[in-house]
């Protein structure tokens, strides 16, 4: 039987409303990773559609977490972070990455921090230009299409988009460091929605869809994410592994929808895992 991958999943943790790590660390679970957890911040319910909610940075915790796993001898297959806390973590998690890289793992970045045009409220333009750089030093990225132009200094533009556009994008992005990247949020029409797959070294796109629904679900981007680094460490390749992860969602989506559940809460994507795990030869 072949060894055990492990993961370490750089999110923060948002107790209610499913997102970030509520979601990576059950998803890369089903798909038979080992999944260690380095929370970036703790809140009472995540950022979207909830007013109130409380807010504790973890920063002060990175250094000396990652330093008993040194003392452990801890090594990883894959490092995959998403929302950060503070301008600061922005270099914490790039000396993860310098400190835990090695031969033939992965170093997934998602650059959590726009949406529809928008920073995050906590994020501002300098954090957005810190986290380029972090883009920088990993292996694939998955922005969305906001987050894009906020690294590469584009306008954005909503869709339906062109080609052309969206593979300036991706030409941009590359630009940054990263050698492949799924830029999310694509979409020629009404009726399909899915990803840009652009491989830098031999300067190819490739585009996966699914059925578009419309409307915003939150944590769609986490459980995508998710999906697609357990795609990668289950041996798919990136473009079927982004299929993957496009049509998992769309499955969370439809079953949220069937169960008329609150949007704000995140997608069901629990009851949609047995769809993911044939879809990783797993069951």
């Amino acid at each position: 039987m072949e060894k055990q991958k492990r993961v370490c999943a750089i999110h923060d943790i948002s107790c209610v409303g499913r997102c970030s790590l509520t979601v990576a660390l059950p998803i890369l679970s089903a798909a038979g990773m080992d999944c260690g957890i380095l929370p970036t911040a703790v809140l009472s319910t995540h950022t979207g559609g909830f007013e109130g909610f409380t807010y504790r940075d973890l920063t002060v915790d990175i250094q000396p977490i990652s330093a008993h796993w040194q003392k452990l001898g801890l090594g990883f297959d894959a490092l995959y972070s998403g929302f950060l806390g503070s301008f600061e973590q922005i270099d914490l998690v790039g000396e993860l990455f310098d400190t835990y890289r090695r031969p033939g793992n992965i170093v997934l970045v998602d650059p959590v921090m726009a949406d529809e045009g928008k920073l995050y409220s906590i994020y501002s333009p300098e954090m957005a230009q810190g986290m380029a750089k972090l883009c920088g030093k990993a292996d694939i990225i998955i922005p969305n299409i906001t987050e894009a132009c906020f690294m590469v200094d584009e306008e954005y533009k909503a869709g339906p988009y062109d080609k052309a556009y969206i593979e300036n994008l991706l030409k941009k992005l590359a630009e940054l460091g990263p050698k492949q990247i799924v830029l999310t949020g694509v979409h020629f029409d009404e009726k399909s929605l899915g990803a840009a797959v652009y491989d830098a070294h031999q300067d190819s796109v490739e585009y996966v869809m699914s059925q578009r629904v419309e409307g915003h679900f939150h944590g769609t981007g986490d459980v995508f994410g998710s999906a697609l680094l357990s795609g990668l460490l289950r041996g798919k390749p990136l473009a079927e592994a982004a299929q993957i992860a496009c049509d998992y969602v769309y499955e969370a989506i439809r079953i949220t929808l069937d169960l008329s559940q609150e949007r704000r809460y995140g997608v069901a994507f629990e009851m949609a895992l047995p769809v993911l795990m044939k879809k990783l030869d797993i069951l």
